[in-house]
């Protein structure tokens, strides 16, 4: 299933709703008609487990296109909010995590050439996240070395604590697509939460894709472009510590629970690795997407 949180109007609150044929389900209305208790935000349907996948699964299916009065929209009339429009807590990031960033990060940036032995481990505030659309606020105050960086994420569906590899992937709930931005001029002895985790910096959406849907997240495409000119193009088969290792990495020291983000890393091609580098600024589009799962379009905006 793909989810998604909208809202029809500039006024209203957030909804859960799922994606079918062009329309926008809204959740908790299918729901009502069939008697049977559904949330309208989702976080609090990532809380219910994988019952609740189940169960609005099987009302999708028993619903055969009879779509209760006032529940079902088309796409193009509502707005798409962010899957998780303010976390319960700050977005797990992933850095250094495909081996070709390794090295130009290396090259540019004052990272270390040698590959992780584990996963490094920086995150981004809620108030970073925005919808799909919104704008990415440059403060020209702050940096002059705005970056991107197209991200895979994932979403934890049940609390994980210490968990196997083997076992990781049943905590997943689904999946998304990031872009982290990144400016690269913020970073602090070392420290990269301010220079990832400004207000705007962690676009997502459009939608979670379930994870039955996505068995093996380590075969999906991902791709960014600036201004229609292609930046990065990678597959997550790519990655140095898959997301499965992620997860038993990060559960061995801090509990993993339902909603939580992990942003899983970036492939070769940002800004700061190129010559000359290159940074975005106010007017500039990008664009970039996780095949699959959708694609996110921002502009840069002055602020």
């Amino acid at each position: 299933m793909r989810l998604v949180t909208y809202r029809v109007d500039v006024e209203a609150e957030g909804r859960l709703g799922v994606l079918v044929d062009g329309l926008v389900i809204d959740v908790a209305k299918l729901g009502t008609r069939a008697g049977v208790p559904l949330p309208s935000r989702m976080l609090d349907f990532i809380d219910l487990g994988p019952v609740a996948v189940a169960e609005l699964k099987l009302l999708l299916d028993e619903a055969k296109g009879r779509w209760p009065v006032d529940g079902a929209r088309p796409l193009a009339s509502v707005k798409l909010l962010a899957p998780i429009p303010r976390p319960r807590k700050n977005v797990f990031g992933i850095g250094l995590n495909y081996i070709d960033h390794v090295a130009e990060s290396a090259a540019a940036l004052d990272t270390s050439a040698d590959l992780p032995k584990k996963p490094v481990i920086f995150s981004k505030p809620p108030t970073s996240v925005i919808a799909p659309g919104e704008p990415i606020v440059h403060r020209a105050d702050i940096t002059q070395q705005l970056d991107w960086e197209i991200e895979l994420g994932a979403i934890i569906g049940t609390t994980a604590q210490r968990v196997s590899r083997e076992d990781a992937l049943k905590h997943v709930f689904g999946y998304t697509t990031l872009i982290d931005m990144s400016a690269r001029d913020c970073r602090r002895a070392g420290q990269w939460i301010y220079s990832k985790g400004q207000d705007s910096y962690c676009p997502m959406g459009p939608c979670i894709v379930t994870a039955d849907e996505i068995p093996d997240p380590q075969t999906l495409d991902l791709w960014l472009t600036v201004n229609g000119v292609e930046k990065q193009r990678n597959n997550t088969s790519h990655m140095l510590f898959k997301v499965d290792e992620l997860i038993a990495d990060i559960s061995q020291g801090i509990t993993l629970e339902p909603g939580d983000i992990i942003a899983t890393g970036t492939p070769e091609g940002v800004g700061a690795g190129r010559t000359p580098q290159e940074w975005v600024w106010p007017g500039d589009v990008i664009e970039g997407e996780v095949v699959g799962i959708g694609k996110l379009r921002h502009s840069i905006v002055a602020g």
